[in-house]
């Protein structure tokens, strides 16, 4: 059955707003997008009329799923802290559907995530994209996986030295990493050159995916040096590099702008709990928008819940970003920063069917995301004062 959401006033940012538009969708897909579009007549029709229509938020980077909310030690599956190399392991393996947070994603209008493993490894694992309703993380699997996540600066030092093993220093974290990617070099050569059986190493494989281009590096740092560092080993490697966090990275935004590096920033509604944060502020993603670098936001969930995102926007928005980059950067950005623009991010036909009806402008703190749809399927909807939400759990 296709249906059509009617009457809003369409933001499909990766084009101009259409007042009065209509998004058509049939099999979980967009399939027309504009002021003319035929409604069928088995259609069945959502009237937005005084409400706006943008596309499903897209977080691109948090722990949906493996640091549950409410669970605490049973639910925290974020960091497996007994190796600095991770890089076999998947945040796919670890996500519990029924995490509380998933459904708050869904008040929030956020309807896909990149779970990523947490900074207290160097090289912490696989990340992975997806959708925000379903009952295994494999029915809401969109990518898998998407990136490798690497972290630099306080984290794995402060893990690892207190371990008394290496890394304790900043040496030493990026020495893990020179290490293991040159391993992986040395892997490449030999399982290239076999001619034959080979042993197969699911650390070196992964890593041999990023020195291919094939999964770009989520690098994890927040001061200005670890995210020269970060900048140091990208070039000396060759892997596509994305700076997570990013919080000081207004200080050398020029030269991320000229390497084309882009900036997953935040998350900004946190106190300034270490060093490394102490330049947190919300002028930054304009700083770095200005520069030329193409940003992200993050709520890096659960350290700002996910459904406070949009927020984030509006105070950054206040603090000088442009509003049209503040939608950018929970939609087109982070899809197209993590390889996702060809499924979620924007309003057009042939992507996913994600979309979400807000009672205004969601940059006013005082909207609310009325009714969202994931792959075409209302799954969520805020009525009579009331959230509802459509579990995707069977029960007699």
């Amino acid at each position: 059955m296709s249906v059509a959401i009617t009457g809003g006033y369409v933001v499909p940012v990766a084009g101009e707003p259409i007042d009065g538009g209509t998004v058509l969708i049939r099999d979980g897909k967009i399939v027309a997008v504009g002021a003319d579009v035929e409604v069928p007549d088995d259609a069945r029709v959502v009237d937005a009329t005084g409400s706006w229509v943008l596309p499903g938020f897209v977080e691109a980077h948090g722990h949906l799923g493996v640091h549950e909310e409410g669970e605490g030690w049973a639910g925290q599956d974020t960091n497996e802290m007994t190796d600095p190399n991770g890089a076999r392991l998947r945040a796919l393996d670890a996500i519990n559907a029924a995490d509380q947070g998933f459904a708050d994603a869904l008040a929030g209008g956020v309807t896909t995530a990149v779970v990523k493993p947490g900074s207290g490894n160097v090289i912490g694992g696989q990340t992975v994209a997806v959708k925000c309703w379903g009952r295994t993380a494999d029915e809401m699997l969109l990518r898998n996986p998407v990136s490798v996540k690497s972290a630099l600066g306080e984290n794995p030092k402060r893990v690892y030295g207190d371990q008394k093993k290496l890394p304790s220093t900043r040496q030493g974290v990026a020495a893990v990493i020179r290490d293991a990617l040159t391993k992986a070099q040395d892997y490449v050569a030999r399982r290239d050159a076999a001619d034959g059986p080979f042993d197969r190493d699911t650390t070196s494989e992964v890593l041999a995916k990023v020195l291919s281009g094939e999964l770009p590096w989520c690098q994890h740092c927040h001061r200005a040096d670890d995210i020269a560092t970060a900048l140091r080993l990208a070039d000396e490697f060759g892997y596509r590099l994305i700076v997570n966090h990013g919080t000081e990275g207004h200080l050398i935004a020029d030269l991320l702008a000229e390497k084309d590096v882009p900036v997953i920033i935040g998350p900004l509604f946190t106190s300034r709990s270490k060093v490394e944060v102490r330049n947190r502020s919300l002028r930054n993603p304009g700083i770095l928008a200005r520069a030329g670098v193409r940003i992200a936001i993050t709520t890096d969930h659960p350290v700002v819940p996910i459904h406070f995102l949009v927020h984030q926007v509006t105070l950054a928005v206040k603090e000088g970003l442009d509003p049209k980059v503040g939608l950018e950067s929970i939609t087109v950005n982070p899809a197209a920063i993590m390889g996702l623009d060809d499924r979620v991010g924007s309003l057009r036909p042939g992507l996913d069917a994600d979309v979400v009806i807000w009672s205004g402008d969601p940059l006013d703190v005082m909207s609310r995301a009325t009714n969202v749809f994931v792959d075409g399927r209302e799954v969520y909807r805020y009525e009579n004062g009331r959230e509802v939400v459509q579990s995707p759990f069977h029960s007699e």
